[in-house]
Formats: C-alpha cells, sequence, structure tokens
C-alpha cells in the first residue's frame, strides 16, 4: 500500500464551533436496522474496536431500530468516559410496529425535540448528546423552530452542539442565523457529488463541518458487491435504484474501473473510495457504517492510503459524478431531500 505513516489517529474540528473529532466515525445504522438482519454482539464488538483504534465519534439516530441501535449504544459505552466519546444523534423519523416508516414527514417541532431527547438520553445512559439533528427538514416546520427548541436543549445542558442533516443551502443559512451549527450531516461519496456546487461553498462560508455518510455509496464502493447477490428482507437497497438492473450493471462497471487504480495502490476499493473523501477538506469527517470488526479494520487503513495528484484524476476519471447510474434513493426519498431541491 502507498501509505502515510502509521501512527494515532488523525483529528479534525467539526467546523469552527464543533468539538474535536477523529478523521474517521462511526456510522452505526446498519448494526440495528435497514441493511437486514445484524448481530447485536457484533455490533458492540465493533464499537468496542473503533473505540480502541481512536475513533470517537459515534452517529445513530432515534429512529434506528426504533431506539433499538441507541440502546445498543448505551450498553457498548457503559464501561468508557462518557468525556472520550462524540455521539451524534439525529431525530424525527416516524416509525411503525412494522418497522415501515409513517408517511407524515418528520416530527421535529419544538416539542418533539425536547420529548424525543428525552427517550434519547435514557435509552444511550447519558445526560447529554453532543450533536443533536433533525433527520430531515419538515417544509411545514420552519428550521428556525427546530434549531431554536434545540438552543434551549443546550442552555439547560442536554446537548452540547446543534447539527443538521440532508439540508440545502438556504436551510444551512435560515439554521445558522440562530444558532451556531456544528456541521451538516449528507452523503458523500464518488457517487453521491451533489453538494460540492451550492451546499459545500456555505458550510465553507459558515464555518460549519460535514460529516460524510455513505462514502462507500451504501456497499457499491466497497469492492464486495456482486450483481448476483441477493438481499435480505429489510435491506433497503432492494429498493434503491443505483441497485436495480442495469443501472447496478453499470455501477459496477465503475467500481471495476476503481478496482484497478486501488490496486495498484496497494489499497482496496473501500479504502480508495475514503480516502477520497477524506482528502476533500479537513472540514470533511466521513463516516464508516462498518457493522463487523472486519470490515471496520479495512476502513481504518484508508486513512494511511496516500492519493497523489496524479492518482486522484486518475480515480475522477475512473468514476465519473456524470456517469454514475439510478439516484441514491427512491423518488420519494428524493423528495424528501431538501439537499436535493
Amino acid at each position: 500500500m502507498n501509505e502515510k505513516p502509521e501512527g494515532d489517529m488523525e483529528t479534525r474540528k467539526l467546523g469552527r464551533t464543533g468539538p474535536a473529532v477523529s478523521a474517521l466515525g462511526l456510522g452505526a445504522m446498519g448494526m440495528s436496522d435497514f441493511y437486514g438482519p445484524a448481530d447485536e454482539a457484533e455490533g458492540v464488538a465493533t464499537i468496542h474496536a473503533a473505540l480502541d483504534a481512536g475513533v470517537n465519534l459515534i452517529d445513530t439516530g432515534d429512529f434506528y431500530g426504533s431506539g433499538h441501535n441507541e440502546l445498543m449504544i448505551g450498553r457498548a459505552l457503559r464501561d468508557h468516559k462518557r468525556e472520550d466519546v462524540v455521539i451524534s444523534v439525529k431525530f424525527g423519523g416516524m416509525r411503525t410496529p412494522g418497522g415501515g416508516f409513517q408517511p407524515v414527514g418528520v416530527d421535529v417541532g419544538a416539542a418533539a425535540v425536547k420529548d424525543r431527547l428525552a427517550y434519547t438520553l435514557r435509552r444511550l445512559g447519558t445526560d447529554y448528546v453532543d450533536v443533536y439533528r433533525p433527520a430531515r427538514l419538515n417544509p411545514a416546520i420552519p428550521i428556525e423552530e427546530t434549531v431554536g427548541a434545540i438552543k434551549e436543549m443546550i442552555d439547560e445542558g442536554y446537548v452540547r452542539h446543534v447539527g443538521l442533516s440532508e439540508v440545502g443551502a438556504e436551510t444551512i443559512r435560515k439554521a445558522a442565523a440562530v444558532h451556531p451549527v456544528a456541521d451538516l450531516q449528507i452523503e458523500y461519496s464518488l457517487m453521491s457529488r451533489g453538494l460540492e456546487e451550492r451546499i459545500l461553498p456555505v458550510t465553507r462560508e459558515l464555518g460549519i463541518g460535514v460529516t460524510a455518510y455513505g462514502v462507500l455509496s451504501r456497499g457499491l464502493l466497497s469492492g464486495h458487491w456482486r450483481a448476483d447477490r441477493e438481499l435480505s428482507v429489510g435491506d433497503f437497497r432492494g429498493h434503491a435504484p443505483r441497485f436495480q438492473g442495469e443501472n447496478l450493471d453499470a455501477n459496477l462497471r465503475l467500481v471495476e474501473a476503481l478496482r484497478e487504480i486501488a490496486e495498484e495502490q496497494e489499497a482496496t476499493v473501500a479504502q480508495v473510495a475514503i480516502a477520497w473523501v477524506l482528502g476533500r477538506g479537513d472540514d470533511i469527517v466521513p463516516l464508516v457504517g462498518a457493522r463487523t470488526r472486519e470490515r471496520l479494520a479495512e476502513s481504518l487503513a484508508a486513512p494511511r492510503v496516500t492519493l497523489t495528484a496524479r492518482v486522484l484524476a486518475r480515480i475522477e476519471a475512473a468514476v465519473p459524478a456524470e456517469a454514475v447510474a439510478g439516484t441514491r434513493y427512491n423518488t420519494g426519498g428524493m423528495a424528501s431531500l431538501d439537499s436535493e431541491q
């Protein structure tokens, strides 16, 4: 592997006002939801391995597994010093007993902020959340109301920082006018580059960091995806356009072009894809959605991969944004993203 010297995990600051965090964060969603059955014991072991490796940022949502994810994280952190971990929580997704989502939008009003935070604190076994963020914008609820309620929770000591998720430039400005925003969480990868034109310039102007999820495009850029893979019940990728038919075939051809470059760098496809996101700026922190210690170990080697200007040019030629087939969510999912409007 063409790599940087091995050492302690680099740290980055989430914007001008946010906490210092490890250069890679751990996204815990898949340990409870959306990718089919998961092994809770392995999830806890993966969280412990991440912490032991210097990863201090753990991202979750109160609706992941309808609370299961927070409960699992609470158990995993029981024997760790709370101040050594930065916990980021999204809220607002409204579930059904059967595991689906209610079709009424996200619940992010002022009363919901306080109510849902109360349950989050109990499930996590903590008395504060480091970064608290609405999972999506509800057009019927002004972002100023949501952020104002989070500010009240900051004033009372229950939250440390305001975060945002999947919102556009105008919404970011409105939110930042109410209270400083630590970071915007948004999908960002070689296959999802929509934030670069309008959103990233605004976050940088306002001193807001970016936590990038989906850095492996939900597994497409992992290097392990096969066209004949059978998806289990509950795996949302079974309905995602990028994983369907000709779209999937086209996208896997891009992955194979990337694999050729990765092998020359003595790295895996996943490591090169993560390293690319890491290299987009010191204000960007990739979240790796590893569900197992094996996948985590692969991801943790990404910061040691050196991508020269020549290699970067080859990577972007191998996976040009305009060549990616299919949107990242289905029609309904895309319509719910303020960041895509």
